[in-house]
């Protein structure tokens, strides 16, 4: 069920052009009266819901938990909650009892695979927060953040939340893809396995960084400079050995549009990739996703029409420590169809739902796109991309665990399934990796980046 207390009344208001993009829609002193009292510091609900399977938000851990043997960054994710059992199972045959808490996706999974997909429900939890200066920095931003250039910029304060109260399509969509609060450097080398239908696998490896340094404790301060730094370097397929993407993005898509670069181990040059994004394909990706689809989506929204359809309590991918552990093997994890359910941990929590169409003057892969969002993270969990029939072609999942030394969420294993093929893209995988995801280690610069470190490591 669609929640609709103050959100209903926003959604009027924004329909009947009262919500202007460009203009500061800022929170009303009621709302921010509300923030760390019957609403968290970032705006979520602190209750939790009538039948008490969602709990009430304790925010009781920030960084490492007592009871958690954490030795540091590139360790493996460690399970705070290791002895729990799901309290059910949904199958095809029982889906129908939990229709409303399912997504398109979930439903179109269970009814390709009704023999295989499954989906173990555990406990739910609300255990982590986020730093103090989180709060400070969303509480600034609820007062003056503004969207401008027509929703292509953002004028606020980072290292926190954007929008605590999105009143739009496109402030919930800046305040779940591009804006969130993140590790603010991250390095891993990856394994990205292509499963196709028959249960065959190719496998790619790629060596990945990626820098926000706005988000680096004390470095908050106003949207200005680059926003994100990013590189990876293909280390499989062997044909692709040795090709380098690199890039930066910044706080305004149309001022200070996405920079690419791309060298190229046949012709060993360094060439600017111009428009990398949208929907292009991603490097490595045989196809299976496009660029703006990792992590559900990233960059310029400027070629839909957004709109925030309500809020949702669902079943969704949440603290998916045991997913990337050791001690499992790819074979195990990557079964036809999807993931092995037996690895898979699904939570009731609540979530944004945003709902994305394309635009008539503009052209794109996915002609609706469908998000739904952590209240608690304001992370992007999953997604359905409708074709341009609107049918319902790929829908995909990120597995987000808390990183301890982080103190914020992790994006981890993404899925991303070809409905129509039958296949699927298991990306950023780290399991059978020496080590996992490196966080925050303070070791790379704006150097490690562009075009000169993409040469120097062609060389």
């Amino acid at each position: 069920m669609f929640y609709t207390h103050a959100l209903k009344s926003l959604l009027a208001v924004a329909a009947a052009g009262g919500l202007l993009v460009g203009m500061a829609h800022a929170a009303t002193e009621a709302e921010i009266a509300r923030l760390g009292k019957d609403l968290t510091c970032v705006g979520a609900e602190r209750a939790g819901n009538a039948d008490g399977s969602i709990p009430e938000w304790t925010g009781k851990w920030l960084g490492v938990p007592d009871h958690v043997d954490f030795k540091g960054t590139g360790q493996h994710p460690v399970d705070p909650y290791p002895e729990e059992q799901p309290l059910f199972v949904i199958t095809a045959d029982n889906m129908g009892d939990h229709e409303s808490r399912l997504s398109d996706g979930q439903k179109a999974l269970f009814a390709k695979y009704p023999d295989t997909f499954k989906m173990p429900v555990y406990p739910s939890h609300r255990d982590f927060r986020f730093p103090d200066s989180v709060c400070e920095v969303t509480l600034q931003n609820a007062k003056h953040a503004k969207l401008v250039d027509e929703g292509e910029g953002v004028v606020a304060t980072t290292g926190g939340i954007l929008f605590p109260f999105p009143k739009t399509g496109l402030e919930l969509l800046w305040t779940s893809s591009f804006f969130t609060y993140r590790p603010w450097s991250e390095e891993l080398t990856s394994d990205n396995i292509y499963v196709l239908a028959d249960g065959s696998k190719n496998r790619g490896q790629v060596r990945s960084a990626n820098l926000a340094l706005h988000l680096k404790p004390g470095n908050e301060g106003a949207t200005e400079g680059p926003s994100a730094y990013y590189l990876n370097q293909t280390n499989l397929p062997q044909r692709d050995r040795g090709e380098v993407n690199t890039g930066l993005e910044h706080f305004n898509h149309k001022t200070n549009p996405r920079q690419s670069w791309r060298y190229d181990p046949g012709t060993r040059r360094v060439r600017q990739s111009p428009e990398y994004g949208f929907d292009m394909q991603f490097p490595g990706s045989g196809g299976s996703i496009t660029v703006d689809e990792v992590r559900i989506f990233n960059g310029s929204g400027q070629r839909y029409n957004w709109e925030i359809v309500g809020k949702q309590e669902m079943y969704v991918p949440y603290n998916t420590y045991r997913l990337h552990s050791k001690a499992i093997s790819y074979d195990e994890l990557l079964t036809p169809g999807h993931a092995n359910p037996e690895f898979m941990r699904y939570e009731l929590h609540r979530v944004w739902v945003l709902e994305g169409t394309l635009k008539d003057d503009y052209r794109h892969l996915y002609g609706k796109r469908r998000m739904y969002i952590d209240e608690d993270s304001w992370l992007m969990l999953m997604g359905d991309n409708y074709d341009a029939r609107g049918q319902l072609w790929r829908t995909s999942m990120v597995n987000y665990f808390y990183a301890y030394e982080a103190e914020t969420w992790q994006a981890g294993v993404g899925l991303y399934h070809d409905l129509f093929a039958g296949s699927y893209l298991a990306f950023n995988l780290v399991n059978e990796q020496k080590s996992a995801y490196t966080l925050n280690s303070g070791k790379i610069g704006p150097g490690n980046f562009g075009p000169e470190a993409a040469r120097r490591l062609g060389l």
